[in-house]
């Protein structure tokens, strides 16, 4: 789970879609160029992100570098091109049955989780970017998106953040008044 929390900021067709070249060797990057779409008709696709934006290197926390690597060892195979998740006969991963193979709904009610959805990673991971302060600029970047709308669904208002203004005004507050003394 915590590597998938890695990938926050991608769509299940971009984390499906990586290959092992589209990581750094260290894992401090991911570079985001392609995509897998489902198709009824032709069924797997692979092709550009969903827009413009999407297309997009990442920096990578380094709390999770080290699952990275682990992952990339031991279940990637070597090639660059080699998908860094696949199913079980080592091909693209599918969504329609994803939850089922990899035991969803077990393994998020084991960590207390339950009802958690595969995109609600990709919400969580972007409401933390945008409490850490990130710009809707930056936000939108880093999400894929060239549309500040989808970018404001994830600055929700907090207590902290509310409180963190407050001390911010004080502390503006504070100055002035130290300045009107000094005159």
């Amino acid at each position: 789970m915590v590597l998938l929390a890695a990938f926050a900021s991608l769509r299940w067709g971009e984390v499906s879609a990586l290959r092992r070249c589209d990581i750094a060797e260290d894992a401090s990057w991911v570079r985001i160029t392609r995509a897998f779409v489902e198709s009824t008709e032709k069924g797997l696709i692979v092709g550009p992100p969903k827009s413009k934006a999407g297309a997009r290197t990442l920096t990578l926390p380094t709390a999770v570098r080290p699952d990275i690597l682990r992952h990339l060892e031991t279940y990637t195979k070597g090639s660059r091109d080699a998908l860094v998740f696949t199913g079980e006969n080592g091909g693209a991963l599918r969504r329609p049955n994803f939850n089922q193979r990899v035991k969803w709904t077990a393994t998020v009610t084991k960590m207390r989780l339950t009802g958690l959805h595969f995109h609600d990673l990709r919400h969580a991971g972007n409401t933390w970017a945008a409490q850490a302060g990130t710009s809707t600029r930056d936000l939108m970047t880093r999400m894929g998106h060239d549309d500040m709308r989808a970018a404001l669904i994830y600055q929700h208002a907090s207590s902290e953040a509310d409180q963190a203004i407050a001390s911010r005004l004080s502390r503006l507050v504070d100055n002035h008044l130290d300045l009107g003394k000094r005159e």
